[in-house]
């Protein structure tokens, strides 16, 4: 099979997932992923970060999934032996997150049920799973077409990861941050989140990446929670990356260094995968370094 290079894979919300020396890349890999039927997921796989195999289908949607489209923002996580794939797609109740479960971290991934997790009502995307000893936590956004202030949610998992334990609670709201401004898609106004992904410092306090729109376009900003993952939140006045790129997530390589992966730009085909080194230093995280 032919190696592609990082700059030949059209790609949005990448998620690396590391297991016995390969990464495994995923991400919203549909031609179109605004409008049209959903065709599914697919992975790449690589030893160095630098090229890379595939695609290889991890996920197509049987004939009666509720997901018509939106096939968006995979994310893969490992719990108790299984994998777990968090998804947001499109049906005609709106947009929810789904839970869905695999052998292997090269799939096929099965949906636990055949409907989102997230509540019916509700428009939402950009699940993400925290886990604390044995319990794991949906994290995920209310969307702000829907609510015009975009959230930030959370709700605890039950254990076989198949239906929300508690009732969702909202960690902040976009606004709350300094750095975001009104987004006008769409001819609505609001202020968004996305693409929330949670990491544990070595103070032992928790850093949220989350992306929205700032002065300088489609940016990543940071909060902090010094008392857990149900906050308060503190959101950082310095951006972490505002260079028209986001929906990133944090993961340490081989060599236990910390990197940011981001879609970069934001403008649809144009969209590159963009790695960028990260330094922990005095309870927050920089960028220190470029692509690898």
């Amino acid at each position: 099979m032919k190696k592609l290079q990082q700059n030949e894979i059209r790609i949005r919300d990448p998620f690396i997932f590391l297991e016995e020396d390969t990464y495994y890349l995923y991400g919203s890999t549909d031609k179109n992923t605004w409008t049209g039927s959903g065709n599914g997921f697919q992975m790449y796989k690589s030893s160095d970060l630098k090229q890379f195999e595939g695609p290889f289908e991890v996920f197509h949607p049987e004939p009666d999934f509720w997901g018509m489209e939106n096939y968006w923002a995979p994310e893969i996580s490992k719990y108790k032996g299984c994998y777990y794939m968090t998804a947001s797609f499109k049906g005609e109740k709106g947009r929810g997150v789904q839970l869905l479960q695999a052998d292997s971290p090269k799939g096929p991934f099965i949906p636990i049920r055949n409907q989102a997790i997230t509540p019916e009502k509700w428009d939402c995307l950009d699940g993400t799973c925290y886990a604390n000893g044995d319990s794991v936590y949906l994290i995920f956004c209310h969307e702000w077409t829907q609510v015009t202030d975009g959230e930030v949610c959370i709700a605890l998992l039950s254990k076989d990861m198949d239906y929300l334990q508690t009732s969702v609670t909202t960690l902040f709201k976009a606004s709350e941050a300094e750095w975001t401004i009104e987004n006008n898609e769409y001819n609505k106004k609001g202020y968004v989140t996305d693409g929330p992904y949670v990491v544990s410092l070595q103070n032992g306090e928790l850093a949220m990446i989350w992306s929205s729109y700032s002065k300088s376009g489609y940016s990543i900003g940071v909060s902090y929670s010094k008392e857990g993952i149900y906050g308060p939140w503190e959101h950082s006045k310095e951006l972490l990356y505002d260079k028209d790129g986001g929906h990133g997530m944090i993961f340490r390589n081989k060599r236990n260094q910390m990197f940011l992966i981001i879609h970069s730009p934001n403008s649809w085909m144009d969209e590159r995968i963009k790695l960028l080194e990260i330094q922990e230093a005095d309870g927050k995280i920089r960028i220190i370094g470029g692509i690898i």
